[in-house]
């Protein structure tokens, strides 16, 4: 490869032959330099294009499988993210077969006959939202795709039966040129899919275009299409509709993935098989018990308890109750989580006036007060019923406490300076 400005040795300021350590030392120290907040607003934006060109050079040539690549054949052997291989650029696989002198092969890889192996269309990714109770039952959807599919008149050709394309003289064939791309000071060299043949490396012209698919190669087709999500599925699982991409001539189609996105669910949260979810009981039910549906399940079922368990047994707030097997399925087994249920006590509000020999009467009936607390000077002093602890230390000019820990600097704590 030619000594071009722009090369990814140049941006980091090293020699071809720099080690691994010298080009991590150019990088922090060009990565320092360019960064955008180290310099001023007006010249962010170019620091911005610097910074990421020090970033690529430095993903490439720290790597030794792409600095060989990069060595061999420029930036012409990867795509627009550093990583190996590029729409409309040379064919990875032809460059590891010239690495590794497997040219001659068809492009075949040992011990598969020689067979030539066809590249497949990009992979079509989308988050798909799924409510909890979906996850929880299993669901089927059914969804109409549209998609390009080979033409079925010209398969693919693009041109009529006897029509012979003509080569791009743009790109002179090759279906990508160089262009040179101005990073602030510097040049660099990118290649780009040829825009007057798209990246075939030749056309055809107008009247040989084929009628259907007016010279596309391809045409858009509807299909129902069906995924189906299964039971204890979660989130970041991926649902792959295999071959269902678009069509691309002469290679394999990609998959639809779907990856599965969890929706926030009101009453329930989930971790991995297990559930939780609070209940709300009366303090008449906590102290002399029930027989109720306390929750509605993911599947429309009622969860009924029972409380006490036995007699004399309260249900004090924050209580965990734990009901095995009612929680979320577990994929490919008939195995399933825990249900944890938090207990809720709910007090009476200011709408509940017991009268005087209600009040007596319960006092008779509930657990008498600790021991008295003994002091030697008793004030009776008035109170706000709703107080906020929100509001604790919010006088404080310090900002909540007096006083600094100056440990991670090797001092000593001091009372800060009032």
């Amino acid at each position: 490869m030619s000594e071009a400005v722009g090369d990814l040795y140049e941006v980091l300021q090293v020699p071809r032959d720099a080690s691994k350590d010298d080009i991590r030392k150019a990088y922090r120290k060009a990565a320092l330099a360019s960064h955008p907040d180290k310099v001023p607003e007006a010249e962010r934006e170019t620091a911005e294009v610097r910074f990421k060109a020090v970033q690529q050079a430095y993903d490439i040539l720290f790597d030794d499988e792409k600095r060989q690549l990069y060595d061999t054949h420029g930036m012409g052997a990867f795509n627009g993210s550093g990583e190996p291989g590029m729409s409309g650029g040379p064919d990875l696989d032809d460059i590891l077969a010239q690495m590794f002198g497997m040219g001659g092969m068809g492009g075949g890889m040992p011990g598969m006959g020689g067979q030539a192996r066809r590249r497949a269309s990009p992979n079509e990714e989308q988050k798909y939202e799924v409510k909890l109770e979906d996850l929880y039952k299993g669901k089927t959807v059914r969804f109409a795709s549209t998609k390009n599919v080979i033409c079925s008149l010209c398969k693919g050709k693009g041109g009529k039966e006897r029509a012979t394309a003509k080569k791009c003289s743009t790109c002179d064939g090759q279906g990508f040129k160089e262009v040179l791309t101005r990073m602030g000071q510097f040049l660099t060299q990118s290649t780009v899919v040829c825009s007057t043949c798209n990246g075939d490396g030749q056309f055809f012209a107008a009247k040989d275009k084929c009628k259907k698919c007016k010279g596309k190669k391809t045409n858009e087709e509807k299909k129902m299409l069906e995924i189906y999500i299964p039971r204890g599925a979660k989130d970041g699982d991926r649902i792959v509709l295999e071959g269902e991409a678009d069509q691309v001539p002469g290679q394999e189609p990609g998959d639809i993935i779907f990856h599965i996105v969890e929706e926030e669910h009101d009453i329930f949260k989930r971790a991995g098989a297990d559930l939780m979810a609070t209940i709300d009981v009366t303090l008449a039910e906590s102290l002399t018990g029930f027989s109720r549906v306390v929750i509605k399940h993911l599947d429309g079922r009622g969860i009924e308890l029972q409380h006490p368990k036995a007699a004399g047994h309260v249900l004090s707030p924050g209580q965990v109750l734990k009901v095995p097997g009612e929680g979320m399925p577990i994929k490919r087994s008939d195995a399933r989580g825990d249900l944890y249920l938090i207990v809720n006590v709910k007090f009476p509000d200011e709408q509940w006036k017991p009268s005087a020999a209600v009040l007596e009467r319960l006092k008779e009936m509930l657990p008498k007060p600790d021991v008295r607390i003994q002091a030697d000077t008793i004030d009776e002093v008035e109170y706000d019923p709703k107080g906020n602890a929100e509001d604790f230390g919010s006088q404080d000019p310090a900002g909540g406490t007096a006083w600094e820990d100056d440990d991670e600097e090797g001092g000593t704590a001091q009372c800060a300076t009032q």
